[in-house]
């Protein structure tokens, strides 16, 4: 397994790999590290994973377009996603995850979304709604999410 972080250099995934972008809640001190857990259970398998959970993150970057680290980060997980086979979303029910949202919204027709919505998220009646509308599988847990990315492994 590779992980990537941002915002390392995304010209390291290759067409070849099984790529997998960890998209959901991270507010900092809020949310769970799930990224970390997603990667620690996943790794002897053969993917590359590419998490947007920032190492030197500075909750004092102006978020604007002129903040050069801002928009790099942006920029960066926009790409990521778009080179992902697999996007795994995760609400953490402790955030409100706004980014997350959009980015649901995103990639809702892309056919390559699995989402984690667990009951107490503050809008997981519109995830809910948007995931059917769109045919987006839902599971339950971390553990349901592991299984499920094992499965896409196997299954193709």
């Amino acid at each position: 397994m590779k992980s990537l972080k941002a915002p390392e250099d995304l010209s390291k995934v290759h067409k070849s790999d099984f790529t997998i972008f960890t998209a959901g809640s991270i507010e900092m001190g809020k949310a769970i590290n799930w990224q970390d857990k997603l990667t620690n259970l996943l790794k002897d398998e053969d993917i590359t994973i590419l998490n947007p959970r920032r190492d030197d993150w500075d909750s004092t970057w102006e978020q604007k377009i002129t903040n050069d680290k801002f928009r790099e980060q942006v920029e960066w997980e926009l790409e990521a996603m778009d080179k992902a086979n697999l996007i795994v979303m995760y609400f953490d029910i402790k955030t409100q995850s706004p980014i997350t949202l959009l980015e649901l919204g995103l990639h809702a027709k892309d056919k390559k979304l699995v989402v984690c919505c667990p009951e107490g998220f503050w809008r997981k009646g519109n995830v809910d709604i948007v995931c059917k509308r769109y045919g987006i599988p839902q599971v339950n847990n971390i553990e349901e999410l592991i299984s499920y990315v094992k499965d896409r492994l196997i299954g193709g």
